[in-house]
């Protein structure tokens, strides 16, 4: 099936009882057991699985061409599940360009227990001086947040399949409409559902999805039943729901971010312009190659200035709304060095935009504005 098809259909469960359209929400946490003892439809206690989660992970595994999918209360769980899958004494190669939650829980929750460095992935001679017999995982993201970097999945995955190393991508930003990081290689994807799967800004949710149901997998499994950081059965369903739209609303995403990147990059006001579907991007070349379906809906500028002036930016914004997250049907704009805190590398006079589906005319003409 097309991706538009099994977004619809891939999680949605017929109810045998009512035959109605649309799964119905399963609130119950405890599931009756047949005489024998077993359990007939195989739940057991909603903490271990629940008929909303199944759905929801179903199609979040088919939208990834993936072989399981691991659902969790927010993107920074699903990311903690796979650091806490890691023997103590791990070594953990991440990104120096890397989202600033998941960064922070590594040096601040694992200190002491795994070993990690930040780098520039994409410098391949960089790369191979940081791997060493202990290194168990090479953390990748991409597109990055907030500068916007691409890695080149493919070449890393050549890298760590040389040394029997594990590779995760957390494909937030691009979706699985836009790249397939499994395609392309990576052990796991990871998503904040609370971004684009969602797509209004009104729940929460993280996910990893496997190309394979190893060992490993199974552990990751047992962070999430024993550890319990799981979503509801509603966030479950509107999980759901919201998926069924994702393929158009990310048609109407990529559309805007890519006229509205066009538009920055030739104002005077600015200096630079991130976004992977700009043929001025370092890594364009890579990013039309591995994101087939689009560049993302996410992109950043640099006000010429310093942090005062892009900070009057944001403040002068009349349907851009100044907040932290990115995905919703409404563009977000925010002061990124500000968020991050005061070991930030993001320039200070960066500003991220998350561009949403309003008409592209309007966000133009709100922004042009701003920039006076």
């Amino acid at each position: 099936m097309k991706t538009e098809t099994i977004a619809i259909h891939a999680g949605n469960h017929v109810d045998e009882s009512s035959k109605a359209v649309i799964q119905p929400i399963t609130l119950s946490t405890t599931f009756e057991r047949s005489p024998d003892g077993t359990y007939a439809a195989g739940y057991i206690y909603s903490r271990s699985a629940n008929p909303n989660r199944t759905s929801l992970e179903h199609v979040l595994a088919k939208l990834e061409n993936g072989i399981d999918a691991a659902c969790f209360s927010s993107g920074n769980a699903a990311g903690m599940a796979v650091f806490q899958s890691l023997k103590p004494g791990t070594h953990v190669i991440a990104p120096d360009d890397m989202y600033h939650g998941l960064r922070n829980q590594l040096k601040n929750l694992f200190a002491g227990i795994l070993e990690f460095d930040f780098i520039d992935i994409n410098n391949e001679d960089v790369l191979k001086q940081h791997i060493n017999p202990s290194t168990g995982l090479i953390w990748i993201e991409t597109p990055s947040n907030p500068l916007l970097k691409i890695t080149d999945v493919k070449k890393v995955v050549d890298i760590a399949r040389q040394h029997g190393i594990k590779v995760v991508c957390d494909s937030t930003f691009a979706t699985p409409i836009c790249q397939q990081p499994l395609a392309l290689g990576a052990d796991l994807v990871m998503h904040s559902s609370t971004k684009y799967f969602g797509g209004h800004s009104d729940l929460m949710g993280g996910v990893l999805v496997t190309a394979e149901k190893n060992e490993w997998w199974q552990k990751i499994r047992q962070v999430q039943e024993m550890g319990g950081a799981i979503p509801s059965p509603f966030d479950c369903y509107m999980l759901v729901r919201s998926i069924k739209t994702l393929p158009y609303r990310m048609r109407g995403h990529l559309h805007n971010a890519q006229l509205l990147a066009q538009f920055l990059e030739d104002h005077p006001k600015i200096s630079q312009v991130m976004y992977p579907g700009l043929a001025s991007h370092p890594q364009h070349l890579i990013a039309k190659d591995q994101m087939t379906g689009g560049f993302g809906g996410v992109l950043s500028f640099c006000v010429v200035g310093d942090e005062a002036e892009a900070k009057s930016v944001i403040n002068s914004v009349k349907i851009f709304t100044q907040a932290t997250s990115l995905g919703g049907v409404e563009s977000l704009i925010e002061h990124r060095a500000s968020v991050e805190g005061p070991d930030t590398k993001t320039p200070l006079n960066l500003l991220r935009v998350s561009v949403g589906l309003e008409h592209i005319d309007d966000l133009i003409a709100d922004i042009s504005a701003a920039l006076g």
